[in-house]
């Protein structure tokens, strides 16, 4: 077993409660799962919170599970509610705008987003809207 499992050996499972936060932007959390190969996040936004445009060496599959987001990938702009989808390829330039009420959402990143380890770990809490 390889990843998150190597020595010593960690359970298979986990409990989003128990994960650490990460402050990945002002007013952007994220609770991070990290396998071999790619990492899934819980992310959290506070409302009316602007994510500049940035891009990763990371294709970006996500769901929108609560509140409101407006999403620029590309030059493609969509406002998006629960339920909706996007795929961010490799390197695409994208930006978010959360909505009034906030936002979350479940993002998978392949391959594993091992930048990650550079942002501040907060106390695990209850995650707000999952």
């Amino acid at each position: 077993i390889h990843g998150r499992l190597s020595a010593p050996f960690m359970s298979y499972f986990d409990d989003l409660h128990d994960i650490a936060p990460q402050q990945i932007w002002p007013g952007l959390i994220g609770r991070a799962l990290h396998g071999d190969e790619a990492t899934l996040v819980a992310i959290e936004l506070d409302p009316e919170i602007d994510v500049p445009e940035h891009s990763h060496v990371n294709e970006q599959i996500g769901i929108l599970t609560g509140g409101s987001i407006t999403f620029r990938i590309g030059d493609e702009e969509k406002e998006l509610a629960p339920g909706a989808t996007g795929i961010i390829p490799a390197h695409a330039p994208h930006s978010v705008r959360s909505g009034p009420q906030g936002a979350t959402l479940i993002e998978l990143f392949a391959p594993r987003r091992d930048d990650w380890g550079r942002h501040q770990r907060l106390e695990p809490s209850t995650p707000k809207g999952f």
